[in-house]
C-alpha cells in the first residue's frame, strides 16, 4: 500500500497523500485497494479527528489509469483486482458501493471532516474522488473536469450521489456532457471547490489542526447533522435529531471541558 497511498497521524490529523507520483496518481488497481484499506482503517483509528487527503508531485489525481482504458477497448473492462473482485463487481459495501465507488465514497463515509487539497489535475475519477470529502481546497490553476464522456462512459465513482449537492442540475449536465476542463478559480463559481488558495495542502492542514482542536464529539454530531440535512430527511426528523444529538453532548466530558477550558483561558484537552 505504501508505494500508493502514505499516512502520517500527528496531533489528531491524518496527513492522507497519493504517492503515485510518476503517473500523476492515476487510479490503477493497487491505487484503489490503498485507499479503500487507508479509509476504512482511519474510520476506526482512535485519535483521528480531522484527515486532509491530497496528491504529492504534479497532480492530484489524474484519473483512471490508461491501462484500464486499453483493457476495457479490448473487452476486458473489469480485469485486475488483486483479491479477484472487479472494479464493477455487483458486490457492494455496507455503504452500496462497488469497488471502484468505495475508493471516493470511503472519503465521505469517515466520521470526521476531510478536506481535500487539489492541485494539478483532477480528471474523471480523479474528480469524483476530489468531492467526498467535506471540503475542497484548490488551487486557482488547477484543472478539473468530468471527463468520462472523452471514453464514452459516464462518471460512475459516486458523481452522481457527491455532485448534487454541490451544483445545479444544468451545470452538472453541461460538464458531463461535454466533459471540458475548468480551472480552480471557476470550480468555486460553480460550487465545486470551498477555497481557492496558493497553498492547498497547507491551508488544508492548518484547518484541519484547527478542528483537531474542538471537541471531538461535537464536530462528529455536527458532520451526523450536516449530512442528514443532505437526505430526503423532513424537518421534523433534522429538528429531533439536533435535539438528540445536543442532549448527547450537553454535560458530557468533552463539553465541560470545552467550557472550562475557555472560562480559564487555556488549551482544551479533550478525550477521544
Amino acid at each position: 500500500m505504501n508505494d500508493r497511498v502514505k499516512v502520517e497521524i500527528t496531533d489528531g490529523v491524518a496527513d492522507v497523500r497519493m504517492v503515485r507520483t510518476d503517473k500523476m496518481n492515476a487510479l490503477d488497481d493497487a491505487m484503489f485497494s490503498a485507499l479503500i484499506e487507508t479509509g476504512e482503517a482511519l474510520k476506526t483509528t482512535r485519535g483521528v479527528r480531522a484527515v486532509v487527503l491530497s496528491g504529492e508531485g504534479r497532480a492530484f489525481c489524474a484519473g483512471l489509469d490508461m491501462g484500464s482504458f486499453a483493457a476495457m477497448a479490448s473487452g476486458e473492462r473489469n480485469r485486475g483486482a488483486a483479491d479477484g473482485e472487479t472494479l464493477l463487481t455487483p458486490k457492494r459495501s455496507a455503504g452500496g458501493s462497488n469497488r471502484a465507488q468505495h475508493a471516493v465514497m470511503v472519503w465521505r463515509e469517515q466520521p470526521v471532516p476531510v478536506i481535500a487539497a487539489v492541485h494539478g489535475v483532477a480528471f474523471g475519477g480523479g474528480f469524483q474522488l476530489a468531492l467526498a470529502p467535506d471540503m475542497r481546497f484548490v488551487t486557482p490553476d488547477a484543472r478539473m473536469a468530468v471527463m468520462e464522456i472523452k471514453w464514452g462512459l459516464v462518471p460512475d465513482m459516486g458523481g452522481m450521489v457527491l455532485m448534487r449537492h454541490l451544483a445545479r442540475g444544468d451545470v452538472i449536465r453541461e460538464l458531463t456532457y461535454s466533459g471540458r476542463i475548468f480551472d480552480g478559480d471557476e470550480a468555486l463559481r460553480l460550487g465545486f471547490a470551498t477555497r481557492v488558495c496558493a497553498d492547498p495542502l497547507a491551508e488544508a492542514l492548518a484547518l484541519a489542526r484547527e478542528i483537531a482542536a474542538k471537541s471531538p464529539t461535537a464536530i462528529r454530531g455536527a458532520k451526523r447533522l450536516i449530512e442528514l440535512s443532505e437526505t430526503p430527511a423532513d424537518q421534523h426528523e433534522i429538528l429531533k435529531v439536533e435535539s438528540a444529538e445536543q442532549g448527547a453532548l450537553i454535560g458530557s466530558a468533552n463539553q465541560k471541558e470545552a467550557v472550562m477550558s475557555n472560562v480559564e483561558k487555556r488549551a482544551a484537552v479533550y478525550a477521544d
